[in-house]
């Protein structure tokens, strides 16, 4: 169940970059990290429709994370990148070269064999406070340090560290994801009267804005790249360290697990270069419309048909 829920959760994910980045990609340039940009975005049909996806990838998340443990449900979301390359092929009629499927091969097949090989385990030790306060000074301390070496070296240098931080914070936040299961195990009542809800919110707010300032700070390659590998290594640690998840090692599995986890993150650091995650991700104004893309065949089209906007859609031609 937490496998299915969690590959629901990926899927998910995708399909939220893909209409919220339709849903923004006509906006006016001025409007680009200012509020105007997310009242543009609520006008618009489309872009509500990637928030729902949203909020059901975090539900999807919440739930697996009920029935599995962070160590299987985290690499699990790496699938977002080989969803969204086959939504860009399938729906969007885009073409897939050698670099997207060899790409998309490696991560999953990558994935199941780390999945297979570490047989993961365990789980079910109930960190008490001092272990948080320990994990909790673990991941400001990353995040901190991450943060300040994104003020040195190149804007790609700045966006890999940017999204180490950001990284690290949705890791954590996973990890308290798992500890209110927990608790709503116990029932609803005492739920929002202990402080793993709060520290929720403010932990995945963090690692939202560390997010885009990732996005903005050097090449959505680095930083993609960066986020979707560094998630969940940090997810392992933190399983392991905090809730007593254990992996099998034994027999030579731990070489096997290695190599697993390195053919997942080549697959996954080959795909977030690909020109087809880098146009969605993009959110400069070179970066090719979908839409016009998906109704007219055509690579580039500088003014695509506007029917995600409030106003009745025109019927498909």
């Amino acid at each position: 169940m937490a496998y299915v829920l969690a590959v629901a959760a990926a899927l998910a994910n995708a399909l939220t970059t893909i209409l919220q980045r339709i849903g923004v990609e006509s906006a006016p340039p001025e409007s680009t990290l200012r509020w105007g940009l997310m009242a543009y975005a609520l006008r618009r049909k489309v872009w509500l429709a990637g928030f729902g996806f949203m909020i059901a990838a975090f539900l999807f998340q919440f739930t697996a994370l009920h029935f599995g443990r962070l160590t299987t449900v985290q690499p699990i979301l790496t699938l977002e990148l080989p969803f969204l390359v086959a939504i860009l092929g399938i729906w969007f009629r885009q073409q897939l070269g050698w670099h997207e499927w060899v790409g998309a091969l490696l991560a999953a097949g990558g994935l199941a064999a780390f999945l297979v090989l570490a047989s993961p385990g365990g789980g079910s030790q109930t960190p008490s406070l001092y272990d948080w306060g320990l994990v909790s000074i673990a991941v400001i301390g990353g995040a901190t340090v991450s943060v300040m070496l994104a003020r040195l070296g190149s804007p790609a240098w700045k966006a890999a560290m940017f999204g180490t931080a950001a990284a690290i914070a949705f890791a954590f936040t996973a990890a308290l994801i798992k500890e209110m299961n927990a608790e709503i195990g116990q029932g609803w009542s005492g739920v929002f009267t202990h402080w793993p809800p709060y520290a929720l919110a403010v932990s995945g707010l963090a690692g939202m804005f560390l997010m885009q300032n990732a996005f903005r700070a050097g090449p959505v390659t680095a930083s993609q790249s960066t986020i979707v590998i560094v998630d969940p290594l940090a997810s392992i640690v933190i399983g392991v360290g905090l809730f007593g998840d254990r992996i099998q090692t034994a027999g030579g599995r731990g070489v096997g697990e290695a190599l697993a986890l390195i053919v997942l993150f080549f697959g996954v650091y080959s795909l977030a270069r690909s020109p087809l995650i880098v146009s969605v991700k993009s959110e400069d104004g070179d970066s090719r419309h979908l839409l016009a893309h998906r109704h007219s065949g055509v690579r580039e089209n500088p003014d695509p048909p506007d029917w995600t906007s409030s106003d009745p859609a025109p019927a498909p031609g």
